[in-house]
């Protein structure tokens, strides 16, 4: 006879009902950038338009947080840490809850005019292009309990919960658009996303890629993301593509997004090639009795 597990247990705890020090971790690092952003606020330091520059802050944070829970499942594979599934739905919801204390804070800029807030939406590209990445987050959030997971069944939640990567690309074209001129940041964003679905085509399924395929994974993301800059700067400004993706190759004024992207991937494949020598060189476990 099976017990029903609770509607709800506390985030510190886990799914045996056992204190995680790692979901502890994590829930508080998750406060972090809304307690900084808080302070900063209460210290007069956020500049002439402080409410604006907060309506940027959280925005960049729901999109790191995003890339987070994207993640998860890379280093699950990568490095056979199964319990880092545990604060994937914690973080999914982190990233839900920067993006609508973003909306919020636009509402407030707007001096709280809703049908003018509805009108911004509908109007201007950039923000619509957002607000659908904000309804989609939402509805991931509301359905991302195991009771719903029970409602549709586990192939039809897997589906549902896929759409994460189509929203993810609409977040990254809503930063790029509402950064206008800079989309430094914006870009790099775009090639860490490139990796992480990268990686999904390159994984089997259940497992990690191996050693040539994250290399290939580094360089194809890097590659992409020098790309991705030069499209983005020929068709908004029309500078030409050719001196965008030569700038990568120039570090005098520091490292482009590409450069990150491959420093980011080939991290990645250096950790992994540790990990598995230090698999290799791990005494052997000795075998259970009785079996």
């Amino acid at each position: 006879m099976s017990s029903l597990a609770p509607a709800f247990s506390p985030p510190w705890q886990d799914r045996q009902g056992a204190f995680s020090p790692l979901k502890v971790a994590v829930l508080a690092a998750l406060f972090l950038p809304g307690l900084w952003l808080a302070a900063q606020a209460a210290q007069g330091a956020l500049g002439g338009r402080p409410i604006m520059e907060a309506i940027h802050t959280t925005g960049l944070w729901a999109v790191r947080i995003l890339w987070l829970s994207l993640l998860v499942t890379p280093l699950r594979q990568l490095f056979r840490w199964p319990r880092i599934m545990l604060v994937r739905r914690m973080v999914g919801l982190g990233a839900l809850a920067y993006a609508l204390l973003h909306l919020v804070l636009y509402a407030a800029e707007l001096k709280w005019d809703l049908p003018k807030l509805a009108s911004e939406i509908v109007l201007r590209i950039y923000l619509t292009i957002g607000f659908v990445a904000l309804l989609g987050l939402a509805v991931l959030g509301v359905t991302s309990t195991d009771g719903w997971v029970r409602r549709l069944g586990g192939r039809r939640w897997q589906a549902l919960h896929r759409v994460v990567y189509a929203l993810a690309a609409l977040a990254v074209v809503h930063f790029a658009l509402q950064s206008k001129i800079d989309v430094t940041e914006a870009v790099l964003m775009a090639g860490l996303l490139l990796w992480l679905l990268g990686y999904r085509l390159l994984a089997p399924k259940g497992g990690a890629p191996g050693l040539g395929r994250l290399a290939l994974l580094a360089l194809g993301a890097a590659l992409g993301t020098a790309l991705v800059e030069a499209g983005w700067y020929a068709v908004a400004t029309g500078v030409p593509p050719l001196p965008v993706l030569q700038a990568n190759l120039d570090i005098d004024f520091g490292l482009r997004p590409a450069l990150w992207v491959g420093v980011a991937g080939a991290g990645a494949l250096a950790l992994r090639a540790l990990f598995r020598l230090r698999e290799r060189l791990a005494p052997p476990r000795p075998a259970r009795r009785g079996a």
